[in-house]
């Protein structure tokens, strides 16, 4: 397999990683957390800016982690979309770049690509066909992998994305940004069925409703009118309590979408990718679901849930080998469907 240096800017972690045959040479991930947390959300100028900053510094730490110099590098890769654009261009500019002063391939990669080879930097022998359940901050979807490039989104959410949902629901309790590992902190302490909250069903024209699209909205609200309840009763917030039924609910959610898709499509694998695949609820509800149908679910490691630019090498690489490059004159996109991935590449 191909050795392949990516960069990932599409956000608010600056990283660069080297990656050989589903093996990480080096990762380096910086995260601009710090930055936003004043302003409780991410300001994309802020963003671009600290990428511009750090990113030469991470390709000097990248290659002296990996021991290696130029020469041993096959490929330079970066997410091209979606994403902030403005955070994106810095990533996709110096790859573009370092690939025609290197005379090295470029290799433009689909950020939801990368989440999906999260799963085969833990899974070496993980192949397709299988499902990948993708749960982030921005997105929530099925996708059905048939093979490298090749994907099939059967379900997503309407609304809110489920990272977007915690990020919500904290700021509602006044408990900080980003509010996902904050509120699975919360919830280890907390009873799930303390208060019963509506899942957030999708409505079919024939009646009925889907069974796979996820909702979250009507969740949110629900958080958002409790919490006034409780606080118009002049009782303290059991914020525990109220965090770990909010996250029982979502990961129960997600878990019952995921396994109907799998079983409705043959599919024995889920693989699950994204930040809120770091949950704890989640993990134990898929784990414990799967089980009960002889389901193979396989999560990252934590370090590679979040957005890191290893699993861009590791779809780069597959791509690589496979003879798909792409054009120096390739633009970052902020919006791509995911079935749209062989754009990105000019077959050789």
């Amino acid at each position: 397999m191909a050795t392949v240096l990516a960069i990932e800017t599409s956000c608010d972690e600056t990283a660069v990683a080297i990656v050989k045959d589903r093996h990480v040479l080096s990762s380096v991930v910086s995260s601009q957390i710090a930055s936003h947390q004043p302003y409780g959300g991410i300001v994309p100028e802020v963003a671009s800016r600290q990428h511009v900053e750090i990113v030469n510094s991470a390709i000097a730490q990248a290659l002296q982690e990996a021991t290696l110099d130029w020469s041993g590098i096959d490929g330079i890769a970066a997410t091209c979309t979606p994403g902030l654009l403005g955070a994106l261009l810095v990533g996709l500019t110096t790859a573009k770049t370092l690939a025609l002063l290197y005379q090295k391939p470029f290799i433009g990669v689909h950020h939801l690509e990368g989440h999906i080879y999260a799963s085969y930097l833990a899974a070496a022998d993980l192949q397709p066909p299988f499902l990948c359940l993708l749960v982030s901050g921005g997105h929530t979807s099925l996708i059905y992998v048939k093979d490298c490039g090749h994907y099939e989104t059967l379900g997503q959410t309407r609304d809110d994305a489920a990272g977007e949902a915690f990020d919500k629901v904290a700021r509602l309790m006044h408990l900080g940004y980003p509010g996902g590992p904050i509120i699975d902190r919360l919830a280890a302490q907390g009873n799930s069925k303390a208060f019963p909250l509506p899942e957030g069903q999708v409505s079919l024209a024939t009646g009925g409703f889907h069974r796979y699209d996820s909702s979250f909205s009507g969740l949110k609200t629900a958080m958002l009118r409790l919490t006034q309840k409780l606080q118009q009763e002049n009782q303290t917030l059991p914020i525990e309590d109220l965090a770990a039924s909010f996250q029982a609910t979502v990961a129960k959610a997600l878990t019952k979408r995921a396994i109907a898709c799998a079983l409705d499509y043959g599919l024995d694998t889920i693989a699950v990718g994204g930040g809120v695949a770091a949950n704890t609820g989640l993990r134990q509800h898929l784990q414990a679901a799967a089980q009960t149908h002889n389901l193979r679910v396989l999560f990252p490691p934590l370090q590679f849930c979040t957005d890191n630019a290893a699993m861009i090498a590791c779809a780069a690489a597959e791509h690589l080998q496979r003879g798909h490059t792409s054009p120096l004159t390739l633009g970052a996109q902020s919006r791509m469907a995911i079935a749209d991935v062989m754009q990105l590449y000019a077959h050789s």
